[in-house]
């Protein structure tokens, strides 16, 4: 492994450890990347940051690294309580089978878990992401046909 590549595994490192990201995969071709962390929570990170993650040179596979110790809780989260369905995948994101068409969901709307609540295009492949709790729509954090990344937040919905 070239130095380079050492740095830049230990950027990353330092890059997930500082937000305190639980688990992280990165599959660019041949190149394959996957860590865990053990901590208790993980503060959203910003769509800069998950960019800057995004655009870092990373020529290496690591299989995991040493756990994180716990900070101090964040201030208060309006979203606190509230379960947040996350994207999968990079990609696209559409509310709805087809333009003009009604949404999957809209807040207020009841779902149950495995139901289809948008779609992901990724690489010219339509995905349909599936709830993964039952409960009520409270917010859709994203637009249609935003670029959406990894973990990010799509949906939070109140159990029950």
């Amino acid at each position: 492994m070239k130095p380079q590549d050492m740095k830049d595994l230990q950027e990353l490192i330092e890059f997930l450890k500082h937000y305190q990201v639980a688990e992280f995969d990165l599959d660019r071709g041949d190149i394959k990347i996957r860590l865990k962390f053990a901590q208790a929570a993980a503060p959203s990170m910003g769509m800069a940051d998950l960019a800057r993650l995004a655009a870092a040179p990373a020529t290496t596979h690591a299989s995991a690294a040493e756990p994180v110790a716990a900070q101090a809780a964040p201030a208060a989260d309006p979203d606190a309580g509230l379960h947040i369905v996350k994207s999968p995948i990079v990609g696209t994101f559409y509310g709805s089978p087809s333009p003009g068409a009604a949404p999957f969901v809209s807040p207020g709307d009841r779902v149950e878990k495995g139901q289809v609540i948008c779609i992901v295009e990724a690489m010219k492949l339509m995905n349909e992401i599936e709830s993964d709790a039952s409960g009520e729509i409270v917010k859709c954090y994203i637009s249609n046909g935003q670029p959406i990344e990894f973990g990010q937040p799509l949906f939070s919905i109140r159990e029950g």
